[in-house]
């Protein structure tokens, strides 16, 4: 069978999308071919290396490089880690299937063992990310391994401060439309109420609007314009604590979003969410 191929994008690639690139081959070089680029790219961060080579993978072959790298190359999956390389490139040219997970700078991540804490964190996405794109049954996802190389993974930065409500936010996960709408949300990035339907099987769309409204008003996801469509995506000024809550209930329940996911899979006609590549 032929890999697919995966093309992590970050700023500077100097840390997340190299941890990515070493993580995701370490867990499926079989399956995957795997490329990082950077936006701007720097230097890779030597506290980088060392948190990868912690968790027992070989960091030696870890080169920076520029986007334009791979210009003109076809990627079946291309995902983005953090804001800013989301907003210059949130529709990558030639790229079959594209998702946007956004993790703290490791960089300027305060808390002890940042790097560290930032390998974990992408560790647990991928586990994921490999559960859903390979079609994983619904039992199984249920029973990911979550490694815990790395110690003291709780002791990472402490949240933003934003005015927000844990009340609300609780609550707001206890509608079946809502939490399924932040899961699916959490896997792909950024979704509209087009794209939501169609994953939840919902045909009203007024009644997810007002799901999705409840949700924007408790600040928990933010929306942008584009054209005649309206992008929903996990709000990135969420406190730390909350976005991996979000996190965590979708890596250890995903038999509750697998047919959802499935259903978008196969979904015709999603809107264009334009090219913004540099």
């Amino acid at each position: 069978m032929k890999k697919k191929t995966v093309l992590f994008l970050c700023t500077g690639n100097s840390a997340r999308s190299q941890m990515a690139e070493a993580l995701l081959r370490n867990k499926a070089a079989d399956q995957f071919d795997v490329f990082s680029a950077g936006t701007s790219p720097e230097q890779v961060d030597v506290r980088t290396i060392e948190a990868i080579t912690r968790f027992g993978i070989d960091a030696g072959d870890l080169v920076s490089k520029h986007l334009q790298t791979f210009a003109g190359k076809d990627f079946d999956y291309v995902i983005t880690l953090c804001e800013k390389a989301n907003n210059e490139c949130r529709s990558y040219p030639g790229a079959g299937k594209q998702l946007a997970w956004d993790f703290p700078d490791p960089k300027t991540r305060t808390g002890n063992h940042p790097f560290s804490s930032t390998m974990t964190e992408l560790n647990n996405r991928l586990s994921m990310f490999l559960l859903v794109e390979n079609k994983v049954t619904s039992k199984a996802s249920n029973e990911i391994a979550i490694e815990t190389k790395i110690e003291d993974r709780n002791q990472s930065a402490p949240e933003r401060l934003i005015d927000f409500d844990p009340i609300t936010f609780y609550k707001c996960l206890t509608d079946d439309i809502r939490l399924k709408s932040l899961m699916l949300t959490h896997y792909h990035g950024e979704l509209c109420v087009c794209e939501l339907m169609e994953a939840l099987n919902e045909e009203s769309q007024p009644k997810v609007s007002r799901n999705l409204a409840l949700l924007k008003k408790a600040a928990i996801i933010s929306d942008r314009k584009h054209g005649q469509w309206v992008f929903y995506r996990i709000n990135p000024n969420l406190p730390l604590w909350a976005k991996s809550v979000i996190a965590e209930t979708t890596e250890n329940n995903l038999g509750l979003i697998m047919s959802p996911l499935e259903r978008l899979d196969i979904m015709q006609n999603r809107p264009n969410k334009v090219s913004f590549c540099r």
